[in-house]
């Protein structure tokens, strides 16, 4: 009996294991940078926050993104504007109702910019602002 819920056990913790190690996932969509400090991703699940302007918060691994302006780009406030991208990146989901946003992603392992007609040809994402 005892070997039996040892067994148990342990499968129940190897069952957990790959939520808690492959915990990184794939988010693609618009990558959007409005004005200097704040970024976000729009994709199919809603508004991913990135870094917030006067925040302590942001993004690990912020440098992984690299110029977005540098690619297919669009300007929409000067300097600033937005992309279309995927990433392999950690997220935390927003828990506040009060609070219109999907979540966080609170780290950025890779980032990969895509052709702006990607992102529009994607009905499953909004229309980028």
């Amino acid at each position: 009996m005892r070997a039996h819920i040892s067994t148990l056990l342990i499968a129940g913790a190897l069952a957990a294991l790959p939520s808690i190690v492959l915990a990184a996932e794939n988010r693609c969509g618009w990558v959007q940078n409005p004005t200097p400090g704040n970024y976000w991703l729009d994709d199919r699940d809603g508004i991913w926050i990135i870094a917030t302007q006067g925040s302590e918060t942001e993004a690990l691994g912020m440098e992984n993104m690299g110029d977005i302006s540098a690619g297919d780009f669009v300007k929409t406030n000067g300097y600033y504007g937005y992309a279309c991208g995927c990433m392999k990146v950690e997220t935390e989901r927003n828990t506040d109702p009060q609070d219109t946003s999907a979540g966080r992603i609170t780290a950025i392992y890779s980032f990969k910019q895509l052709a702006i007609a990607k992102c529009s040809a994607d009905k499953s994402l909004p229309t980028p602002e």
